[in-house]
């Protein structure tokens, strides 16, 4: 059962992580007029846009500068932790 647990958690944590990075390619991308468009930036658009954009609603641009991002990876990061924990609960409730 624990091995279950490992690897479900790994999953879980690779996922979220790999979510993260993308959403750092996509603030890349968007320093980048030429790469705006592209296959990956399309890609990025349907995956990541539609999380940023609830933050967006919530810290509008300042100066033309979208913040977002920084409060998407705090979020991110709670949940990577929450995440953490729960497995680690789970861990001692099976022992």
């Amino acid at each position: 059962m624990f091995n279950f647990l490992y690897a479900l958690f790994r999953v879980g944590d690779w996922a979220i992580y790999l979510y993260m990075i993308m959403v750092f390619i996509y603030i890349l991308i968007s320093w980048f007029p030429n790469a705006q468009g592209t296959a990956i930036d399309r890609f990025l658009d349907r995956w990541v846009d539609p999380f940023l954009s609830i933050f967006r609603r919530i810290i509008p641009a300042i100066g033309g500068l979208d913040l977002s991002p920084i409060l998407a990876f705090f979020v991110l990061s709670l949940i990577k932790f929450g995440w953490s924990r729960l497995f680690l609960i789970l861990v001692q409730i099976i022992g």
